[in-house]
């Protein structure tokens, strides 16, 4: 028995019901990947945080909430572009639930009536893959920069406040499908793939074309080749 019910007090009463009450609303949970499905783009997710659950006698346990399954996964995209990555199992991440059943808008987009009254609830959540605890925080990060980076910092692409831009990897390779060109304080070249095999070189200095050549090519094996 919970021992405030001993007691007459309508004050104690209703903290107790709005505690019960807020205790089934679900807001945001930290996690951790269990699996991904880059078709589906959702993550099966273990909550991180247990819940705890009240016997008859008025003892608590602690419990692991239910595996949450077919959670979207949030890539930050906008105006045709998105910025996507693996996602593999033990990632920590964060679940934000949405307030009103999502089922109909995951399947159809746009603009939806809710399928079912539900709120606040576990089955409603969107994974945000990027939060670090403490235990998987990372080393060395910049506080000046701008880095796209592997975990453990040895291969990075970096953007300087001088607008310089560095890039520190093993092994770099471009690819271009119909032209390439590089300028150093006004003096380049571009390469132009004409088709059939051909390809138009053109070098310049400070904006004059000083050649203008067509000629064969044998471009690199492209990616995977």
């Amino acid at each position: 028995m919970d021992r405030r019910e001993r007691f007459n007090d309508p004050v104690e009463a209703v903290r107790a019901a709005l505690d019960g009450r807020l205790a089934e609303v679900w807001t945001a949970l930290p996690g951790v990947v269990a699996g991904f499905d880059p078709v589906a783009m959702t993550v099966s997710v273990q909550a991180a945080i247990k819940g705890r659950v009240t016997g008859p006698d008025g003892s608590t346990r602690s419990v692991a909430l239910p595996l949450l399954v077919d959670v979207p996964v949030v890539f930050p995209r906008g105006g045709g572009f998105t910025l996507t990555f693996p996602v593999k199992s033990g990632d920590e991440c964060l679940v934000v639930f949405s307030s009103r059943c999502m089922d109909a808008w995951w399947q159809s987009g746009g603009v939806q009536e809710p399928l079912e009254p539900r709120l606040h609830d576990l089955s409603d959540g969107f994974a945000l893959v990027g939060p670090f605890s403490q235990a998987e925080r990372l080393d060395n990060v910049s506080a000046e920069n701008v880095q796209l980076r592997t975990n453990d910092g040895t291969t990075y692409i970096e953007i300087q406040p001088s607008g310089r831009v560095r890039i520190d990897s093993e092994d770099i390779e471009l690819h271009a499908r119909k032209s390439y060109s590089w300028d150093v304080d006004g003096y380049g070249q571009r390469i132009t793939s004409l088709g059939g095999g051909s390809y138009e070189i053109k070098t310049w200095q400070q904006g004059a074309t000083i050649t203008n050549v067509t000629l064969p090519i044998n471009p690199p094996e492209g990616p995977g080749e």
